[in-house]
């Protein structure tokens, strides 16, 4: 096997939720020591929050102790990550992965993340705190479809893909445009920023993509009824416990965290927890996360698909990267 070192390629795994990431990108690990060290960076936007545990499926400890992992547990729930942290983050870890001779593997199903890594990021005005906390006041005083009127005025194009109700897009937009002076939408079409040396042409990205959905569909159900018994409602209740978090953070965006959280607000209001409402909008709100990453995935042309719900599924990733290191860099 090749030694790790700065001319072999990043390796990335991207897939749906539910389609096997963690078990793929262990089954690597482990089929390429003690040759060649693997470590992984998540590339998952829910995985960097402390304390949410069951409901993002993050690995287990034991799978976290078998294989060093990255950009886990990095923030508090209270926290925001955004894209351009996370590209920061994963070329400071790819570079000193490789420095320490083992191969990078990047795994996860954030599809902004790995497109931002690969693709490179818009060079937009950062946060600007003071102007974000005007602009919270503002929507206090007229709501947010009269905060989107606002958009429409300054930024007509990212006003029209944009629902009235979409508070989190509507606010960065302004404030973009109270920054810069420029429209959100100026930035969506001008030269996107180099993202380094770790970054775009030295990813190799594999995808785990069902070609039956009703597999996938299947998965997700089957892990959405195996999150409620492991405990989700309590670690929600948890969450909600600690009094400074609310359902329109990040963190409590996440998919099934949103939906368990409402059905919380229905149990505070009525004294009982509609368990059969929460399931079944838990499970058709991942299968909808998961029919956008895959049209993510679609989208990027250089993946290397593989067929997550074949038999040999595990088998042929890990021969495929068996046989992609085996040749080497491009000469």
């Amino acid at each position: 096997m090749q030694r790790a070192d700065a001319t072999l390629p990043a390796l990335a795994l991207a897939g749906p939720t539910a389609s096997g990431k963690t078990a793929g990108a262990l089954a690597i690990a482990q089929a390429l020591a003690p040759a060649l060290p693997v470590e992984i960076i998540s590339v998952d936007s829910a995985l960097v929050y402390r304390g949410m545990d069951i409901g993002t499926a993050k690995p287990s400890t034991a799978e976290q102790a078998s294989v060093p992992h990255h950009l886990i547990d990095i923030r508090d729930p209270l926290q925001a990550y955004s894209a351009a942290e996370f590209v920061a983050d994963a070329q400071r870890l790819i570079g000193e992965i490789r420095a320490r001779g083992a191969l990078p593997l990047l795994v996860g199903g954030t599809m902004l993340y790995f497109k931002a890594l690969i693709d490179g990021i818009d060079d937009m005005p950062p946060a600007d705190p003071a102007v974000r906390a005007r602009l919270e006041a503002q929507a206090a005083e007229i709501g947010w479809p009269g905060m989107h009127a606002e958009l429409a005025r300054v930024d007509p194009a990212t006003a029209a893909r944009l629902a009235p109700a979409d508070s989190q897009r509507i606010q960065r937009a302004l404030e973009v445009w109270h920054v810069s002076g420029l429209p959100l939408s100026h930035f969506h079409t001008t030269k996107k920023i180099a993202t380094g040396p770790d970054g775009s042409g030295a990813i190799t990205l594999f995808s785990l993509e069902p070609e039956d959905r009703a597999w996938l569909h299947a998965r997700i159900a089957q892990r959405f009824d195996a999150m409620l018994q492991a405990g989700f409602i309590d670690e929600v209740r948890g969450l909600r416990a600690r009094g400074d978090l609310h359902p329109d953070l990040p963190s409590m965006r996440c998919v099934g965290y949103r939906q368990a959280w409402e059905a919380l607000d229905v149990e505070a209001a009525t004294g009982q927890l509609p368990a059969a409402d929460l399931r079944e909008r838990g499970v058709a709100a991942t299968r909808q996360l998961a029919k956008r990453q895959i049209t993510w995935l679609r989208s990027m042309p250089q993946r290397q698909a593989v067929a997550c719900d074949a038999p040999d599924a595990t088998a042929t990733l890990v021969r495929r990267v068996r046989a992609l290191l085996a040749e080497g860099p491009a000469t």
